[in-house]
């Protein structure tokens, strides 16, 4: 657990921006080991400056000492670190006194009048549960208003959770809506920024050969899944109120839905692309409780030992209660009610402490509908896969049937394969990197609206409700041991060769 820094980069050097920021707590995961250093690269703008704050009493020496040592131990080069750290600067904040954020407003003026800057990021890296009081605290001391007159502006960063249910979701946009409007928020989900998921869309839409077969005619089933080998490390207090289904279905999962799923824009702009996720989420077919052990299967990661090493239950974790009914897992079937996909079944699965970090979707289409080979070969023929693969491997592989070279008839599956880092020369942006980038251009394509978060609460609400509200809810948590693939339950739910590792 380390402060770090944001980095950003922004396309027009004439752009002067102000980057104010939370002093930031991030898991080791998200460190930025190996990752380009935009300063080196020469695409920060010019003016430029950051302004750190938080509850800790810093000078800007001992910040800047603090941002060395992350940069430091996060393998950064820093080669320009002298000439970066300059634009580096501190100011204690407490997050509820109308008093730090006068001070916070002097300083800025003071800051913008010395690099000539006039935009201003607010990136809110602390709990979503001060995200209402900091933004009252900015728009009491006048800090959220855009002078459109001087071409000035201020936009706000969150990230998730956005909301714990539908009710808190529309709450919470009420408190940041007292300070800015819906164009200044950006509800950033590094998940939407990576780029070989926005590749899904290049992939469907930028290639005349797929669209044709996108739909229930030729598609047998899809499924949709990210697996993670971390259980909940330090974030129990967040995530045993949580759970899978809120961790990760609301937000992550249903976007990944969106992109495979949706209707194409017409346009490739903020406004259209949300309006068709929107659509699609509107498509969701509502749950039905009476039908929750077709729809959903729920497990607990077990305590297992591996290598002579013990790997703990997530009733074993640190702030987890023994007795926790908190899902880390979850296989959710899906329906999406229009033209495109009557009937076409969407497998859902993601959890905690499987065997292998992968995150994927399969696009399975149907058998041939008369094998010309039967009276040859006998049985079914394989029918071809798509998959695109977003991590680790990070390719998109289609499989077919071809003949297998020798004196008897028989079939192999072969496969095209295209490698998104194949061919690829200089650095490479992450998520975060590309998410700051847009904010700072205004382009809000990857990031979450209100209404798009609306919709997928009231859509998961129900799945949450039904399942918590269960008598005997015990009995239906199936567990399964920590870096296995998964519970049995959900295995035996999903369609058979949907995946050669299940789940």
């Amino acid at each position: 657990m380390k402060d770090r820094v944001l980095t950003v980069r922004v396309r027009s050097r004439k752009m002067k921006t102000t980057l104010y920021f939370e002093a930031n707590r991030v898991r080791a995961e998200d460190g930025a080991h190996g990752r380009p250093d935009l300063e080196i690269a020469g695409e920060l703008p010019t003016p430029f400056c950051i302004l750190g704050t938080g509850r800790t009493a810093l000078t800007d020496t001992a910040f800047r000492s603090k941002m060395n040592q992350a940069l430091i131990e996060a393998g950064t080069d820093l080669e320009k670190w002298d000439d970066f750290e300059c634009l580096l600067y501190y100011q204690p904040v407490a997050y509820d006194n109308s008093e730090s954020y006068r001070a916070l407003h002097s300083r800025l003026f003071e800051l913008e009048k010395k690099y000539h800057t006039r935009n201003r990021i607010f990136c809110l890296a602390i709990p979503p549960l001060l995200y209402g009081t900091v933004v009252r605290e900015l728009g009491y001391a006048g800090l959220t208003y855009e002078e459109e007159d001087r071409g000035s502006w201020n936009r706000l960063v969150i990230e998730k959770p956005f909301g714990y249910d539908l009710i808190s979701a529309k709450t919470l946009n009420t408190a940041i809506s007292q300070g800015f409007e819906e164009h200044q928020v950006f509800r950033i989900d590094h998940c939407m920024a990576k780029q070989t998921v926005q590749n899904i869309m290049v992939l469907r839409f930028a290639n005349g050969i797929f669209e044709p077969l996108w739909n229930r005619n030729f598609i047998d089933h899809i499924r949709v899944n990210a697996s993670e080998t971390l259980g909940v490390e330090n974030r129990a207090g967040y995530y045993d109120q949580a759970g899978v289904l809120r961790d990760m279905f609301q937000n992550h999962m249903l976007e990944l839905l969106a992109l495979v799923a949706g209707e194409p824009p017409s346009v490739s702009n903020a406004e259209r692309v949300r309006e068709k996720k929107a659509e699609l989420f509107r498509c969701l077919r509502p749950f039905e409780p009476d039908l929750i052990d077709e729809t959903l299967s729920l497990g607990q990661y077990a305590r297992r030992e591996t290598d002579g090493k013990l790997v703990p239950g997530y009733r074993e974790e640190p702030g987890v209660a023994p007795d926790s009914l908190t899902p880390t897992y979850a296989l959710l079937k899906v329906f999406v009610d229009n033209w495109r996909w009557q009937g076409v079944p969407f497998f859902i699965t993601s959890g905690k402490r499987l065997k292998r970090k992968v995150t994927r979707i399969d696009i399975q289409f149907k058998q041939v509908p008369h094998s010309m080979f039967r009276n040859i070969l006998g049985g079914e023929i394989n029918a071809n896969r798509l998959v695109i693969s977003i991590y680790p491997e990070e390719n998109i592989f289609l499989n077919f049937q071809a003949i297998k070279p020798g004196t008897r008839f028989c079939l192999r599956t072969a496969g095209l394969t295209f490698s998104f880092n194949k061919g690829q020369k200089g650095p490479r942006s992450d998520a975060y990197q590309k998410a700051l980038l847009d904010v700072m251009v205004g382009d809000q394509t990857l990031f979450w609206d209100q209404e798009g978060l609306e919709l997928c609460w009231k859509f998961v609400d129900p799945i949450i409700a039904t399942s918590e509200a269960r008598k005997n809810r015990s009995e239906f948590l199936h567990f399964y041991p920590a870096g296995s693939l998964g519970t049995d339950a959900a295995i035996n739910m999903l369609p058979h060769g949907s995946w050669p590792e299940k789940p």
